[in-house]
């Protein structure tokens, strides 16, 4: 049985290099997982750490049965004013409260202009939230996002395909060794 990943895009953008970068893995890695896109992650209230039980937002609840569905978790985000976006915070504060994220496989990629600061909070967040380390080879920064997103806007070019690809398959490993 093939793992299950959730994708989870940190911009809002319907056709961001982002959600490209998902979309190919979810196209490339068809036979190997089953990537369940989450691209809706604008849909989540602000976070608020008194709703919980029967008032919990249904949003938050189908977010919560996803994660926990996954076998492994996939963030492809830009950065914005040296930061994450918002709504991807937003997101993973709601988990701040749970155990859905401790010890599950992730792998996040920052496809950015620079990206740089985001990868370093977005690295100490998760690290925080998965009670572990995300190791090196699951992490990667993707600069000048935009010279690297091919004229058919569904696919990077080559070299970042193959870098990304190094990412997912290093991803799936951790899958497979956890079975």
């Amino acid at each position: 049985m093939n793992p299950k990943v959730l994708a989870i895009s940190g911009s809002t953008r319907s056709h961001s290099g982002n959600g490209i970068i998902l979309r190919s893995v979810a196209g490339q890695f068809s036979g190997q997982a089953d990537v369940d896109l989450f691209e809706a992650i604008d849909s989540l209230p602000h976070f608020n750490p008194e709703l919980e039980g029967e008032s919990l937002p249904p949003t938050v609840a189908d977010f919560y049965r996803r994660i926990e569905q996954a076998d492994a978790i996939l963030i492809c985000t830009p950065e914005y004013v040296f930061s994450m976006p918002g709504v991807l915070k937003n997101a993973l504060e709601w988990t701040v409260a749970t155990t859905l994220l401790s010890h599950k496989p992730i792998a996040f990629i920052v496809a950015s202009s620079s990206g740089v600061k985001t990868m370093e909070s977005l690295d100490l967040v998760l690290e925080t939230l998965k009670q572990e380390p995300v190791p090196d080879s699951h992490k990667l920064l993707v600069q000048s996002i935009g010279t690297k997103i091919l004229p058919d806007r569904k696919t990077v070019e080559p070299v970042t395909n193959e870098t990304i690809k190094k990412l997912v398959n290093a991803l799936l490993a951790d899958c497979n060794s956890i079975d």
